[in-house]
Protein backbone atom coordinates (compact mmCIF):
# COMPACT_ATOMS: atom_id res chain seq x y z
CA UNK A 1 0.00 0.00 0.00
CA UNK A 2 1.24 3.50 -0.86
CA UNK A 3 1.41 5.63 2.27
CA UNK A 4 2.73 8.73 0.50
CA UNK A 5 0.46 11.76 0.13
CA UNK A 6 1.08 14.63 -2.26
CA UNK A 7 1.09 18.22 -1.07
CA UNK A 8 -2.19 18.72 -2.90
CA UNK A 9 -3.81 15.77 -1.11
CA UNK A 10 -2.57 17.04 2.26
CA UNK A 11 -3.81 20.61 1.71
CA UNK A 12 -7.21 19.46 0.45
CA UNK A 13 -7.71 17.37 3.61
CA UNK A 14 -5.75 19.27 6.26
CA UNK A 15 -8.40 18.64 8.87
CA UNK A 16 -7.54 14.94 9.02
CA UNK A 17 -3.73 15.32 9.24
CA UNK A 18 -1.18 16.54 11.77
CA UNK A 19 2.14 17.29 10.04
CA UNK A 20 5.03 15.67 11.92
CA UNK A 21 8.41 17.21 11.14
CA UNK A 22 11.21 14.71 11.84
CA UNK A 23 14.03 17.14 11.01
CA UNK A 24 16.33 18.56 13.66
CA UNK A 25 15.10 21.30 16.03
CA UNK A 26 17.20 23.91 14.20
CA UNK A 27 15.69 23.03 10.84
CA UNK A 28 12.21 23.10 12.38
CA UNK A 29 12.86 26.49 13.97
CA UNK A 30 14.08 27.88 10.66
CA UNK A 31 10.97 26.92 8.68
CA UNK A 32 8.15 24.41 8.86
CA UNK A 33 4.62 23.64 7.74
CA UNK A 34 2.24 25.74 9.88
CA UNK A 35 0.88 23.81 12.89
CA UNK A 36 3.44 21.04 12.48
CA UNK A 37 4.82 19.12 15.48
CA UNK A 38 8.55 18.47 15.74
CA UNK A 39 9.55 14.87 16.51
CA UNK A 40 13.24 14.99 15.53
CA UNK A 41 15.39 11.98 14.73
CA UNK A 42 18.57 13.90 15.46
CA UNK A 43 19.59 16.85 17.55
CA UNK A 44 21.32 19.66 15.66
CA UNK A 45 24.67 18.39 16.91
CA UNK A 46 23.94 14.80 15.86
CA UNK A 47 22.86 15.95 12.41
CA UNK A 48 26.11 17.91 12.03
CA UNK A 49 28.12 14.87 13.14
CA UNK A 50 26.46 12.61 10.57
CA UNK A 51 26.93 15.20 7.83
CA UNK A 52 30.63 15.49 8.62
CA UNK A 53 31.00 11.73 8.67
CA UNK A 54 29.26 11.45 5.29
CA UNK A 55 31.74 13.91 3.74
CA UNK A 56 34.79 12.26 5.29
CA UNK A 57 34.00 8.54 5.14
CA UNK A 58 31.02 8.19 2.84
CA UNK A 59 27.37 7.13 2.95
CA UNK A 60 27.86 3.70 4.51
CA UNK A 61 29.66 5.04 7.60
CA UNK A 62 27.13 7.87 7.98
CA UNK A 63 24.17 5.48 7.80
CA UNK A 64 25.70 3.19 10.41
CA UNK A 65 26.30 6.08 12.79
CA UNK A 66 22.76 7.32 12.22
CA UNK A 67 21.45 3.86 13.17
CA UNK A 68 23.53 3.91 16.36
CA UNK A 69 22.12 7.31 17.32
CA UNK A 70 18.47 6.65 16.45
CA UNK A 71 18.04 3.08 17.75
CA UNK A 72 17.90 3.96 21.48
CA UNK A 73 15.45 6.78 20.71
CA UNK A 74 12.94 4.74 18.74
CA UNK A 75 10.56 3.86 21.61
CA UNK A 76 10.26 7.52 22.60
CA UNK A 77 9.83 8.72 19.00
CA UNK A 78 7.18 6.12 18.24
CA UNK A 79 5.35 6.87 21.49
CA UNK A 80 5.13 10.55 20.50
CA UNK A 81 3.65 9.55 17.16
CA UNK A 82 1.23 7.17 18.89
CA UNK A 83 0.03 10.01 21.11
CA UNK A 84 -0.67 12.06 17.98
CA UNK A 85 -2.63 9.17 16.50
CA UNK A 86 -4.81 9.07 19.62
CA UNK A 87 -6.23 12.49 18.63
CA UNK A 88 -8.03 10.70 15.76
CA UNK A 89 -5.98 12.62 13.22
CA UNK A 90 -3.40 11.01 10.96
CA UNK A 91 0.30 11.74 11.54
CA UNK A 92 1.82 12.94 8.26
CA UNK A 93 5.60 12.58 8.43
CA UNK A 94 7.97 14.80 6.50
CA UNK A 95 11.65 15.67 6.39
CA UNK A 96 13.47 17.99 3.98
CA UNK A 97 12.72 16.18 0.71
CA UNK A 98 10.95 12.97 1.66
CA UNK A 99 14.18 11.04 2.06
CA UNK A 100 15.79 8.70 4.54
CA UNK A 101 14.65 10.34 7.76
CA UNK A 102 10.91 10.20 7.12
CA UNK A 103 11.22 6.84 5.33
CA UNK A 104 13.00 5.30 8.31
CA UNK A 105 10.46 6.49 10.86
CA UNK A 106 7.57 5.48 8.59
CA UNK A 107 9.02 1.98 8.29
CA UNK A 108 9.43 1.48 12.04
CA UNK A 109 6.04 3.08 12.77
CA UNK A 110 4.21 0.71 10.42
CA UNK A 111 6.07 -2.29 11.88
CA UNK A 112 4.81 -1.12 15.29
CA UNK A 113 1.20 -1.05 14.12
CA UNK A 114 0.88 2.71 13.76
CA UNK A 115 -1.14 4.15 10.89
CA UNK A 116 1.04 6.93 9.59
CA UNK A 117 1.44 8.55 6.19
CA UNK A 118 4.28 10.50 4.59
CA UNK A 119 4.41 13.77 2.65
CA UNK A 120 5.74 13.08 -0.82
CA UNK A 121 8.74 15.29 -1.55
CA UNK A 122 8.93 16.56 2.04
CA UNK A 123 9.13 20.18 3.11
CA UNK A 124 10.82 21.16 -0.15
CA UNK A 125 7.79 20.05 -2.16
CA UNK A 126 5.49 21.95 0.21
CA UNK A 127 7.59 25.08 -0.15
CA UNK A 128 7.57 24.88 -3.95
CA UNK A 129 3.80 24.39 -3.95
CA UNK A 130 3.22 27.43 -1.74
CA UNK A 131 5.36 29.77 -3.85
CA UNK A 132 3.67 28.59 -7.04
CA UNK A 133 0.09 28.90 -5.76
CA UNK A 134 0.10 32.12 -3.70
CA UNK A 135 -0.49 34.33 -6.78
CA UNK A 136 -3.35 32.10 -7.91
CA UNK A 137 -5.38 32.27 -4.69
CA UNK A 138 -5.08 35.97 -3.86
CA UNK A 139 -8.57 37.53 -3.75
CA UNK A 140 -9.19 40.12 -6.41
CA UNK A 141 -9.36 43.34 -4.36
CA UNK A 142 -7.10 44.59 -1.58
CA UNK A 143 -8.54 46.97 1.04
CA UNK A 144 -5.50 48.73 2.46
CA UNK A 145 -5.48 50.19 5.98
CA UNK A 146 -2.76 52.83 6.22
CA UNK A 147 -1.78 55.70 8.49
CA UNK A 148 1.04 57.13 10.57
CA UNK A 149 2.79 55.21 13.34
CA UNK A 150 0.61 54.57 16.38
CA UNK A 151 -2.77 55.21 14.78
CA UNK A 152 -3.99 51.70 15.64
CA UNK A 153 -4.00 50.10 12.20
CA UNK A 154 -3.05 46.67 13.55
CA UNK A 155 -5.70 46.89 16.29
CA UNK A 156 -8.34 47.62 13.65
CA UNK A 157 -7.20 44.68 11.51
CA UNK A 158 -7.37 42.36 14.51
CA UNK A 159 -10.92 43.51 15.26
CA UNK A 160 -11.92 42.97 11.66
CA UNK A 161 -10.50 39.45 11.76
CA UNK A 162 -12.21 38.68 15.06
CA UNK A 163 -15.48 39.82 13.44
CA UNK A 164 -15.02 37.32 10.62
CA UNK A 165 -13.70 39.55 7.85
CA UNK A 166 -10.91 38.35 5.49
CA UNK A 167 -7.64 39.79 6.83
CA UNK A 168 -4.00 39.19 5.92
CA UNK A 169 -1.78 39.93 8.94
CA UNK A 170 1.57 40.68 7.28
CA UNK A 171 3.27 41.68 10.53
CA UNK A 172 2.15 38.38 12.05
CA UNK A 173 3.56 36.37 9.14
CA UNK A 174 6.87 38.25 9.45
CA UNK A 175 6.85 38.12 13.27
CA UNK A 176 7.95 41.74 13.02
CA UNK A 177 6.19 45.09 13.41
CA UNK A 178 7.71 46.60 10.29
CA UNK A 179 10.06 49.29 11.63
CA UNK A 180 13.50 49.64 13.22
CA UNK A 181 11.74 48.76 16.50
CA UNK A 182 9.83 45.92 14.89
CA UNK A 183 11.67 43.12 16.71
CA UNK A 184 11.99 44.93 20.03
CA UNK A 185 9.79 42.36 21.79
CA UNK A 186 12.70 39.94 21.59
CA UNK A 187 11.14 37.51 19.11
CA UNK A 188 13.25 36.60 16.10
CA UNK A 189 11.69 37.71 12.80
CA UNK A 190 10.56 34.90 10.53
CA UNK A 191 12.36 34.22 7.27
CA UNK A 192 10.79 34.20 3.82
CA UNK A 193 9.82 30.52 3.99
CA UNK A 194 7.87 31.00 7.21
CA UNK A 195 6.26 34.22 5.93
CA UNK A 196 5.07 32.55 2.73
CA UNK A 197 3.75 29.48 4.55
CA UNK A 198 1.68 31.53 7.01
CA UNK A 199 0.43 33.81 4.23
CA UNK A 200 -0.61 30.78 2.17
CA UNK A 201 -2.40 29.29 5.20
CA UNK A 202 -4.55 32.39 5.62
CA UNK A 203 -5.15 32.76 1.90
CA UNK A 204 -6.62 29.27 1.92
CA UNK A 205 -8.89 30.21 4.82
CA UNK A 206 -10.32 33.25 2.97
CA UNK A 207 -10.73 31.45 -0.33
CA UNK A 208 -13.83 32.68 -2.13
CA UNK A 209 -13.78 36.23 -0.79
CA UNK A 210 -13.81 38.97 -3.45
CA UNK A 211 -11.58 41.17 -1.26
CA UNK A 212 -9.22 41.13 1.72
CA UNK A 213 -7.93 43.63 4.28
CA UNK A 214 -4.23 44.31 4.72
CA UNK A 215 -2.01 46.97 6.26
CA UNK A 216 -0.14 49.39 4.00
CA UNK A 217 3.25 47.87 4.73
CA UNK A 218 6.50 48.45 2.88
CA UNK A 219 7.58 45.73 0.50
CA UNK A 220 10.07 44.39 3.08
CA UNK A 221 8.82 43.51 6.58
CA UNK A 222 11.59 42.39 8.89
CA UNK A 223 13.43 39.55 7.12
CA UNK A 224 10.70 38.84 4.57
CA UNK A 225 9.45 40.45 1.38
CA UNK A 226 5.86 40.59 0.16
CA UNK A 227 5.29 38.53 -3.00
CA UNK A 228 5.18 40.91 -5.98
CA UNK A 229 1.59 39.96 -6.80
CA UNK A 230 0.47 40.90 -3.27
CA UNK A 231 2.42 44.15 -3.28
CA UNK A 232 0.85 45.10 -6.63
CA UNK A 233 -2.62 44.51 -5.19
CA UNK A 234 -1.71 46.75 -2.24
CA UNK A 235 -0.60 49.54 -4.58
CA UNK A 236 -3.82 49.28 -6.60
CA UNK A 237 -6.15 48.65 -3.67
CA UNK A 238 -8.95 50.57 -1.98
CA UNK A 239 -7.13 52.80 0.51
CA UNK A 240 -8.52 53.64 3.94
CA UNK A 241 -6.56 56.17 5.99
CA UNK A 242 -6.51 55.98 9.78
CA UNK A 243 -5.75 59.19 11.71
CA UNK A 244 -5.39 59.90 15.41
CA UNK A 245 -4.25 62.70 17.70
CA UNK A 246 -0.65 62.70 18.93
CA UNK A 247 -1.38 61.86 22.57
CA UNK A 248 -3.48 58.83 21.63
CA UNK A 249 -0.67 57.61 19.39
CA UNK A 250 1.91 58.04 22.15
CA UNK A 251 -0.21 56.11 24.64
CA UNK A 252 -0.97 53.35 22.17
CA UNK A 253 2.73 52.84 21.38
CA UNK A 254 3.61 52.97 25.08
CA UNK A 255 1.13 50.21 25.87
CA UNK A 256 2.16 48.11 22.89
CA UNK A 257 5.93 48.35 23.29
CA UNK A 258 6.84 49.42 26.83
CA UNK A 259 4.23 47.59 28.88
CA UNK A 260 4.38 44.36 26.86
CA UNK A 261 8.13 44.07 26.28
CA UNK A 262 10.55 42.48 28.72
CA UNK A 263 13.96 44.20 28.92
CA UNK A 264 12.50 47.14 27.01
CA UNK A 265 15.18 49.61 28.09
CA UNK A 266 18.16 47.65 26.76
CA UNK A 267 16.41 46.77 23.52
CA UNK A 268 15.24 50.29 22.77
CA UNK A 269 18.69 51.64 23.58
CA UNK A 270 20.17 49.31 20.96
CA UNK A 271 17.51 50.21 18.37
CA UNK A 272 17.98 53.94 18.95
CA UNK A 273 21.67 53.56 18.24
CA UNK A 274 20.79 52.49 14.70
CA UNK A 275 18.70 55.56 13.86
CA UNK A 276 19.93 58.39 16.07
CA UNK A 277 22.01 60.06 13.36
CA UNK A 278 18.94 60.32 11.15
CA UNK A 279 17.08 62.42 13.72
CA UNK A 280 17.39 66.19 13.28
CA UNK A 281 18.23 68.57 14.86
CA UNK A 282 21.02 67.34 17.10
CA UNK A 283 19.32 68.93 20.12
CA UNK A 284 16.45 66.47 19.71
CA UNK A 285 18.91 63.57 19.78
CA UNK A 286 20.09 64.78 23.17
CA UNK A 287 16.50 65.12 24.41
CA UNK A 288 15.73 61.55 23.36
CA UNK A 289 18.87 60.23 25.04
CA UNK A 290 17.97 62.11 28.22
CA UNK A 291 14.45 60.69 28.17
CA UNK A 292 15.91 57.19 27.79
CA UNK A 293 18.29 57.79 30.67
CA UNK A 294 15.43 58.98 32.90
CA UNK A 295 13.08 56.25 31.58
CA UNK A 296 10.67 58.95 30.51
CA UNK A 297 9.39 56.69 27.76
CA UNK A 298 6.22 58.57 26.84
CA UNK A 299 8.16 61.75 26.07
CA UNK A 300 10.77 59.72 24.19
CA UNK A 301 7.99 58.20 22.07
CA UNK A 302 6.49 61.63 21.39
CA UNK A 303 9.86 62.97 20.22
CA UNK A 304 10.42 59.95 17.98
CA UNK A 305 6.99 60.34 16.40
CA UNK A 306 7.39 64.07 15.74
CA UNK A 307 11.03 64.08 14.65
CA UNK A 308 11.59 60.64 13.12
CA UNK A 309 8.50 58.68 12.16
CA UNK A 310 6.18 61.39 10.87
CA UNK A 311 8.76 63.21 8.72
CA UNK A 312 9.94 59.85 7.37
CA UNK A 313 6.52 58.45 6.46
CA UNK A 314 4.16 61.38 5.99
CA UNK A 315 5.34 62.15 2.47
CA UNK A 316 4.90 58.51 1.47
CA UNK A 317 1.37 58.49 2.87
CA UNK A 318 0.45 61.76 1.18
CA UNK A 319 1.53 60.27 -2.13
CA UNK A 320 -1.03 57.48 -1.77
CA UNK A 321 -3.72 58.01 -4.40
CA UNK A 322 -7.46 57.56 -4.27
CA UNK A 323 -8.02 57.51 -0.52
CA UNK A 324 -11.57 56.20 -0.32
CA UNK A 325 -12.25 56.71 3.39
CA UNK A 326 -10.67 58.43 6.40
CA UNK A 327 -11.45 57.26 9.93
CA UNK A 328 -10.39 58.60 13.34
CA UNK A 329 -9.08 55.94 15.70
CA UNK A 330 -9.34 57.50 19.15
CA UNK A 331 -12.01 54.80 19.42
CA UNK A 332 -10.80 51.63 17.69
CA UNK A 333 -14.30 50.15 17.94
CA UNK A 334 -15.90 53.14 16.19
CA UNK A 335 -13.21 53.25 13.50
CA UNK A 336 -13.69 49.54 12.84
CA UNK A 337 -17.46 49.99 12.56
CA UNK A 338 -17.04 52.79 10.01
CA UNK A 339 -14.78 50.57 7.92
CA UNK A 340 -17.23 47.67 8.13
CA UNK A 341 -20.12 49.90 7.04
CA UNK A 342 -18.02 51.21 4.16
CA UNK A 343 -16.87 47.82 2.92
CA UNK A 344 -20.29 46.19 3.23
CA UNK A 345 -21.71 48.95 1.06
CA UNK A 346 -19.01 48.14 -1.52
CA UNK A 347 -19.47 44.36 -1.25
CA UNK A 348 -23.09 43.90 -0.10
CA UNK A 349 -23.22 40.15 -0.85
CA UNK A 350 -20.12 39.29 1.23
CA UNK A 351 -20.86 37.68 4.59
CA UNK A 352 -18.52 37.46 7.56
CA UNK A 353 -17.63 33.79 7.42
CA UNK A 354 -13.85 33.64 7.75
CA UNK A 355 -13.47 33.30 11.54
Amino acid sequence: MNYDRTVDEFLNHKEIYIPVDVRSPGEFQDSRIPNAINVPLFTDEERAEIGTLYKREGQKAAKWRAMEIVSPKLPVILEEIREIEKTNRKPLLYCWRGGMRSQSIAHFAMMSGLHIQRLEGGYRAYREYVVEHIPEILPGQAVVIYGLTGTGKTDILHRLKESGYPVLDLEGYANHKGSVFGAIDGHDPYNQKMFDGLLFEDLQSISGSPYFFMEGESKRIGHAVQPPELYEKKENGIHIRVVSDLESRVERIYQQYVEKTDAFHARVEFALGRIMKRIKPEAVQKEIQQCLLEKNYREMIRLLIVHYYDPRYDNKINETLNTALEVHSESIAEATKQIIDFIEARFPSQTTSFV
